[in-house]
C-alpha cells in the first residue's frame, strides 16, 4: 500500500521512585540520617510520523543524603546533593544533561550568644565527563574534579529562627584542575597554572516556608567574593517546590541559577520537574 502511514509506537513515559527519610526534630542528640533518591526516565518513539520530530530518550538520576549529628553542645550537618542524566535524540548518541557533585558540611558550636561559631568545608564538581555540544564535535569542558572547588569558610552564623539559617565568614577557595585548565589559568604569567587559591568572603543563606499545607519552599544562597576582586562575587541560588499530592506522591520543582565568572560570563540556569513515589526508608 502506498504512502501508507502506520503508527507503530508512541511511548512517553515518566517515571521517579523516591525514597527519602525525613530528620527527626524530636531527636536532642546523636546521628539523624536522611536519604533521598529519584529515578527518571522519558521516552518517545514514533515510525512514519507526519507531525514531524524525533525518538528521543532522557534518564536522570538524583540523590539528596545527610548524616547530622546534634549534641549539647554542637551541630554537624553533611548534605551530600547528587544528579547525573544523558539525554538521546533521534541518531545522536546520548548527551549529558545532568551532572553534578555537591558536598556540604558545617560544625558549629553551641554558645550563650545570638550567633554561634562555625567551620564549614563544600565541595563542588561533576560526577562524569561533562561537553559543549555547540560546534560539530563534542568538546570536553568538565570532568571529576577537573574543575573541582572546595571552599572552607570560619565565621558566625544566625539560627534562631524557625526554618531559617544564614552564616557569613572568612573563605578560602581552592580550585583543582588536570586538563580543564583554563578555570585556573593565570593569563599574567606565562605557565598555564593547574590549581588557583583565593581568600575572601563567603555567606550562605537558606531557608524553609510552608506556603500551604501541602506545599513546601526550600532555597539556599551561596556566595563568594575574592579579597582581589570584592566587586566579582560567585553566586550559588538553589531552589525547590515539594508538593505532596498525597500521602505516597510528591511533585518535586527545582530551578538553580550559577553565576561564576570563571565558567561562564552569563548566567547559568537549571530547571526541573519531577513526579515522585515516596517511602520512608529511615
Amino acid at each position: 500500500m502506498k504512502n501508507k502511514i502506520n503508527l507503530a509506537a508512541i511511548i512517553i513515559l515518566l517515571t521517579q521512585i523516591t525514597i527519602f527519610g525525613q530528620k527527626d526534630t524530636s531527636i536532642t542528640s546523636g546521628w539523624v540520617p536522611k536519604a533521598i533518591v529519584g529515578f527518571n526516565i522519558s521516552q518517545l518513539a514514533l515510525s512514519n510520523w507526519t507531525q514531524g520530530g524525533e525518538n528521543s530518550l532522557t534518564w536522570t538520576i538524583t540523590g539528596n543524603l545527610g548524616y547530622d549529628y546534634k549534641s549539647n553542645d554542637w551541630n554537624l550537618s553533611n548534605n551530600l546533593k547528587l544528579a547525573y542524566g544523558t539525554t538521546k535524540l533521534g541518531g545522536q548518541g546520548f548527551r549529558t544533561n545532568d551532572n553534578e557533585f555537591y558536598l556540604e558540611s558545617v560544625l558549629s558550636k553551641k554558645i550563650e550568644w545570638v550567633v554561634n561559631p562555625f567551620f564549614s568545608n563544600i565541595i563542588t564538581t561533576t560526577i562524569a565527563p561533562g561537553y559543549n555540544y555547540n560546534g560539530n564535535q563534542a568538546m570536553e569542558i568538565a570532568n571529576f574534579f577537573d574543575p573541582g572547588y572546595v571552599v572552607q569558610s570560619l565565621g558566625f552564623e544566625y539560627t534562631k529562627i524557625t526554618g531559617f539559617k544564614t552564616r557569613l565568614g572568612l573563605g578560602l577557595q581552592e580550585i583543582f584542575t588536570n586538563h580543564n585548565r583554563q578555570y585556573t589559568d593565570d593569563p599574567a604569567t606565562s605557565k598555564i597554572e593547574a590549581f588557583k587559591l583565593q581568600f575572601g568572603l563567603q555567606s550562605v543563606t537558606s531557608g524553609n516556608v510552608q506556603i500551604a499545607e501541602n506545599l513546601m519552599l526550600s532555597s539556599s544562597l551561596t556566595l563568594f567574593s575574592s579579597f582581589k576582586s570584592l566587586d566579582v562575587w560567585d553566586v550559588r541560588w538553589d531552589n525547590s517546590i515539594v508538593a505532596k499530592v498525597n500521602s505516597w506522591l510528591n511533585v518535586n520543582i527545582g530551578f538553580l541559577l550559577i553565576y561564576q565568572k570563571d565558567q561562564s560570563l552569563t548566567t547559568q540556569m537549571k530547571q526541573s520537574m519531577q513526579l515522585g513515589v515516596v517511602y520512608a526508608l529511615f
